[in-house]
């Protein structure tokens, strides 16, 4: 019996694929590939007849079906194989699934994925089993999780949640000595006059709408967003990668500020919650097993922000730091955030609801800039000093 391709092995774990009109482009009658009904199709034979019909395949299709012929030194293809082939490439244009993975598992030739579920293997070292554990916690189907199992190799590494965390410690750290405070860095007089935090009164200085991240209220404010970061965001970013997840944390980071420049007006902001929340709420519309693991983390940081907003400032008439991104975060997450987890293995740039939700975000930054420029001497906002 002739061992198919994981290519087919991972089409058998998944829907059952109607067969569409495109396929016609090519001749699958057996005479026409194997005319001797050995179940065996000549590599020779089958390139010729791809560079006869080449030109009226999709472009993807063309590309799965020649990594099938590079696949098989020996000279020969299964006609199941191509057959099967010819179906799943037919859901790769549907679905637009990004052709090099799907090219990757037909160069593996006689590689299979496993016929049992991912969660039995057993004799796996410590950092398999930590990619299986990854592979549960951040993908709901059980095909995308051995096809991630059987391809992820720590290169390149989690680097970019690890990076901000660092980054965020070692500006805590120096604040912690300057103002030598760190239970609540917020009580110090000096604590807003630094380069990164956003304030109102400094709001046409661009960068703060981002750099604010860096700073954090106290300890326990970034001893939270630390562990979501480390939990949440680095276990997200070995699956996805680190363009994907960087780019809903820093709309949810442009989104937190601009929120709080637009519904608390007259309220500074610091910490990286607008990211995190943004990774956390997209992860758990994603995939409802954990809910209940992140959900504490997100309530109790939230409601920590919400307490600081409204207790006494130690500075007035300067109001604490406003939990308004939070929110902001939120409303990324569950739009541009679910499309980008959930499509993975996809093509962001082809799916039509990645562009709306992405359009709609552009929208509200230009909005929210043009608030900025306008809104604050129109409704002559009552600003706290500067710091």
């Amino acid at each position: 019996m002739v061992n198919s391709s994981p290519a087919v092995a991972a089409h058998a774990e998944g829907e059952e694929i109607e067969v569409l009109e495109s396929t016609d482009v090519l001749p699958v009658a057996p005479e026409d590939y194997d005319p001797e009904n050995s179940g065996f199709i000549s590599t020779e034979r089958f390139r010729d007849l791809l560079a006869a019909h080449g030109s009226e395949l999709d472009p993807q299709k063309l590309e799965v079906l020649l990594a099938l012929a590079d696949g098989n030194a020996d000279g020969r293809i299964c006609y199941q194989d191509f057959v099967n082939l010819v179906s799943s490439a037919d859901e790769l244009e549907m679905s637009n699934k990004r052709s090099n993975s799907f090219r990757r598992a037909i160069l593996q030739g006689s590689r299979q994925l496993r016929n049992s579920a991912l969660r039995e293997e057993v004799g796996l070292g410590l950092s398999r089993r930590l990619v299986r554990h990854v592979a549960y916690e951040t993908l709901p189907r059980e095909v995308d999780r051995k096809w991630y199992f059987d391809s992820y190799t720590y290169c390149p590494p989690p680097w970019l949640m690890l990076a901000i965390t660092i980054a965020e410690v070692v500006v805590f750290m120096y604040y912690g000595f300057q103002l030598n405070r760190w239970v609540l860095q917020v009580s110090s007089p000096y604590f807003l006059k630094g380069p990164l935090p956003y304030h109102p009164q400094l709001r046409a200085q661009a960068w703060r709408y981002l750099s604010y991240i860096f700073m954090h209220a106290g300890i326990e404010h970034l001893g939270l967003n630390m562990a979501m970061q480390l939990l949440v965001g680095v276990p997200l970013e070995m699956v996805h990668g680190a363009l994907r997840i960087g780019l809903v944390y820093a709309c949810g980071v442009l989104a937190g500020s601009l929120a709080v420049s637009v519904m608390d007006m007259t309220a500074p902001v610091v910490g990286s919650s607008g990211g995190v929340y943004a990774l956390v709420s997209a992860h758990l519309a994603n995939v409802v097993m954990v809910i209940k693991k992140c959900l504490y983390f997100l309530i109790m940081a939230f409601g920590r922000a919400v307490w600081l907003r409204f207790y006494p400032p130690a500075f007035p008439p300067c109001p604490n730091p406003s939990f308004v991104a939070h929110l902001g975060g939120v409303a990324v997450g569950l739009t541009l955030g679910v499309v980008v987890l959930q499509n993975y293995e996809q093509r962001l740039q082809e799916q039509s609801l990645f562009w709306i939700f992405f359009s709609v975000y552009t929208l509200f930054i230009f909005c929210g800039i043009f608030w900025n420029i306008f809104a604050y001497s129109l409704l002559d906002v009552k600003l706290p000093p500067p710091p």
